[in-house]
C-alpha cells in the first residue's frame, strides 16, 4: 500500500477519494486500498447500524464516524463556495441531528413478485427496500410502516406504486397517500378505521387532483415559536426539531438588533414566528395555503407580522422595497433565489441571513451578493439529514 491508496476525504455523493483521485464507494477518511482492491478500514470507519445500508437510498454515510461525518457536512459547503471563488470569514461548528429524529419522510410501495414492499428506493433505481429497520425516522413514524404495509397490500393494484408521506404534527402523525384511488365505500370506511386504529392526526389521499382529507378529528397544526399554525397535508417542515432550532438560532444571531425584517420564502413561518418578538416582520410566500395559515396564526397570537402572497421568482422585491428593511431572511427552495438575490445585491440592506438546502445554488447566489458589495461573514453548516449527502446551511452576509 502507498500514500496514493489513502482515502483523504468524502466527495459530495458519499464516495471516498484517494490521494491520486480515485473514487471508492463506502470508504471513510483514513481507510486504505489494499493491493487486491479491497478496503482496509481506518480510525474513522464506523460500523453501519442498519442492515439495509448500501442497498437503501435513505442513507449514504453510515460508514462514517461522528468526526468525519461533521467534516463532510462542513466540507460540502466550503468546497461549493470554493468553486465560485468565495470564502467565508468564519465557519461555525457543525450541528448534526441525532439518529431517529426525522419527523417528515416519504416512502414508496410496490409489489415485488409475491411480496409487497414499503420503504425507500435504492440509489439510482426504482427498486424499493422493504424496511425492517430505520435509524433515521422517529420511532412513531417507523412504527406505522408495518400496519400501513398490511393495509396497502390488501388494496393496492400490483401494477401501481403508491407513495406515502408522513409528518409529525401537534396532534400526531399526518399521513398523505398518493397514487392510489379509494374508489368505493368500503375503502372509504377502511381509511377512517385505519386512521382511528393507528391514532393518526389526519389521513388524506391524493388521487391526482390534490389532497382530499378522509379523516381529521380536529384541525392539524404545527407549533412554531410557540404559535400553533395550521398545517397542510405534508406541508414543508424542517427535517428535525433540533435542526430547525439550530437554523433559527443562527438566523437570530445574524439579525442581532435589526428592527424591521423581511422573511422571504417564509412558508408557514419557521423564522418569522420563532425569532425575537420585538422585531417587526414582513413575510412573503408564493404558496397560498401556508401563507394564509401563517397570517391567521400570527393574528391569533398578536404578532407584529405582515404577510404577502407573492411569487418571489416572478415578482421579487426590488431594491426600493428592500431598502425599507434592516435585514432580510432568505429560505428558498433548492433552486436558490437567483432573481431575488439580483435585487438584494443592488439594495442597501445591511444584513442578510441566507438559509439554504443546496450548496451549489447557495454558492452561486453568494457570489452574486459578494459582487454586489457584501461579505460572507459567518457560515453555519447543519446536518439534519443524518447519514445523507443532503445538507443545510446558514450564511451571514454583511454590507
Amino acid at each position: 500500500m502507498t500514500d496514493s491508496d489513502l482515502i483523504l476525504r468524502v466527495a459530495a455523493r458519499g464516495d471516498g477519494v484517494t490521494a491520486d483521485g480515485r473514487y471508492i464507494p463506502y470508504a471513510a477518511p483514513g481507510d486504505r486500498l489494499d493491493p487486491s482492491g479491497g478496503l482496509v478500514h481506518g480510525p474513522h470507519h464506523a460500523d453501519p447500524p442498519c442492515p439495509h445500508f448500501t442497498l437503501c437510498g435513505g442513507c449514504q454515510l453510515q460508514h462514517l464516524d461522528e468526526e468525519s461525518l461533521g467534516r463532510f457536512v462542513s466540507g460540502r459547503v466550503v468546497h461549493a463556495l470554493a468553486a465560485q471563488h468565495v470564502t467565508a470569514q468564519q465557519v461555525m461548528p457543525v450541528h448534526l441531528s441525532p439518529p431517529a429524529a426525522r419527523r417528515r419522510v416519504a416512502v414508496r410501495s410496490a409489489w415485488m413478485g409475491k411480496h409487497f414492499h414499503l420503504g425507500f428506493s435504492t440509489e439510482k433505481s426504482h427498486r424499493i427496500i422493504d424496511l425492517e429497520q430505520c435509524d433515521i425516522m422517529t420511532p412513531t413514524l417507523f412504527n406505522l410502516l408495518d400496519p400501513l404495509r398490511k393495509f396497502l397490500a390488501a388494496r393496492v393494484d400490483r401494477k401501481r406504486q403508491a407513495q406515502v408521506k408522513l409528518a409529525a404534527t401537534d396532534q400526531g402523525t399526518d399521513m398523505l397517500i398518493e397514487n392510489w384511488t379509494a374508489d368505493d365505500l368500503d375503502n372509504h370506511e377502511a381509511l377512517s378505521q385505519f386512521a382511528v386504529a393507528n391514532g393518526l392526526a389526519r389521513l388524506s389521499l391524493d388521487e391526482g387532483y390534490g389532497p382530499t382529507t378522509f379523516y381529521e378529528p380536529e384541525p392539524v397544526t404545527v407549533t412554531l415559536g410557540g404559535v400553533a399554525v395550521g398545517y397542510p397535508p405534508y406541508g414543508f417542515l424542517q427535517a428535525t426539531p433540533d435542526g430547525e432550532a439550530a437554523l433559527v438560532a443562527a438566523v437570530d444571531l445574524i439579525l442581532d438588533d435589526a428592527k424591521r425584517v423581511a422573511d422571504l420564502f417564509a412558508g408557514l413561518g419557521t423564522f418569522a414566528l420563532s425569532l425575537d418578538r420585538s422585531r417587526k416582520y414582513y413575510a412573503a410566500e408564493a404558496d397560498l395555503e401556508p401563507i394564509t395559515h401563517l397570517k391567521q396564526a400570527a393574528a391569533r397570537a398578536g404578532r407584529a407580522l405582515f404577510t404577502d402572497h407573492r411569487d418571489l421568482f416572478r415578482r421579487p422585491l426590488i431594491a426600493e422595497e428592500l431598502n425599507k428593511f434592516d435585514a432580510v431572511v432568505l429560505d428558498p427552495p433548492r433552486a436558490g433565489a437567483k432573481e431575488q438575490v439580483a435585487h438584494l445585491a443592488e439594495s442597501r440592506v445591511a444584513t442578510i441571513a441566507y438559509v439554504s438546502c443546496n450548496p451549489s445554488s447557495f454558492a452561486r447566489d453568494a457570489k452574486r451578493l459578494i459582487d454586489g458589495g457584501y461579505i460572507l461573514h459567518r457560515l453555519w453548516p447543519v446536518g439534519q439529514f443524518r447519514w445523507s449527502s443532503h445538507i443545510e446551511m446558514v450564511g451571514e452576509f454583511k454590507r
